[in-house]
Formats: C-alpha cells, sequence, structure tokens
C-alpha cells in the first residue's frame, strides 16, 4: 500500500465497520478498501453522473416541469 489516509467516522458507521470487521474476520481496513473498489466501479458504469443537478434554473425533479402529464 502506497497511501495512507486519515477519516473520521460518526459512531453509528464506526460501530457497523466495527461488528462487520469482528463478523467477517475481514480487517476494517479491508473492508473500506472494497468498498471504494466497488464505489470506483459503480461510477465508471455511469459517467453521465458527473453532470446529475449541475444545469442552474431547472426543477430539481424533471418530472414536475410545466406541461408534464402523469397518464
Amino acid at each position: 500500500m502506497s497511501h495512507t489516509i486519515t477519516i473520521r467516522l460518526n459512531t453509528e458507521l464506526a460501530e457497523w465497520l466495527e461488528r462487520t470487521a469482528a463478523k467477517t474476520g475481514v480487517s476494517q481496513g479491508q473492508l473500506v478498501r472494497e468498498q471504494l473498489q466497488k464505489a470506483k466501479a459503480a461510477n465508471a458504469d455511469r459517467p453521465y453522473m458527473r453532470l446529475a443537478g449541475s444545469i442552474r434554473g431547472l426543477p430539481r425533479d424533471l418530472s414536475r416541469r410545466k406541461g408534464f402529464s402523469r397518464s
């Protein structure tokens, strides 16, 4: 491993990480690395999501725009 980071977790997340590590026998660091890998892989499948919420002036939910039919 070439990079070390320090993060602060809220109590709920820290307890979940500790319980999961104990239950699975996998280190907390390995669990975090696995979750980061999953997030990275999921993001690669949807590169357009980097644009989500970036257009100003539109309603937050485009289904609420004027003229939308709910039929």
